[in-house]
């Protein structure tokens, strides 16, 4: 099992974006952006379309097309993006319901769920206290 880099490349985007527009450009375009990420345009324009319908990005058709962040870096928390990309809980239970008849199978997923609320919570926790400003910040501060 690999992990979801999906909250990565959507942090790594409004992170561009934030840089981009800082210096004096007004919408960046999946293409430049994809290529700071080495991933597809595609990608990114799905990613950026779930934080649009979240209000974390807008964007813009025709002439000039591209993406522009609706709200400053500093107002965006992670968590919000980890919401507006629908993340959801970070451990899952079985696909299957677990045999029943077996002791360790009746028992595991009541045992599990409150450790993993409780792990939740925590990441939420977490999240909520950082925001991209942050990220792009301790980014520029690691070159």
């Amino acid at each position: 099992m690999s992990a979801n880099s999906k909250l990565t490349v959507a942090l790594h985007a409004l992170a561009w974006v934030g840089l981009y527009q800082s210096r004096g450009h007004e919408v960046a375009t999946s293409e430049q952006i994809a290529d700071s990420a080495s991933t597809n345009p595609v990608v990114i324009r799905r990613l950026l379309g779930e934080l649009r319908v979240a209000g974390l990005v807008n964007s813009r058709r025709g002439a000039g097309a591209g993406w522009m962040l609706a709200r400053r870096l500093e107002e965006i928390s992670l968590l919000e993006v980890y919401d507006a990309i629908g993340s959801g809980l970070l451990f899952g239970m079985h696909r299957a319901e677990p045999n029943q008849e077996c002791v360790v199978g009746a028992g595991i997923q009541p045992a599990l769920k409150g450790v993993y609320g409780r792990i939740d919570q925590t990441l939420r926790a977490e999240l909520a206290a950082v925001t991209v400003a942050d990220v792009l910040k301790d980014t520029l501060a690691a070159r």
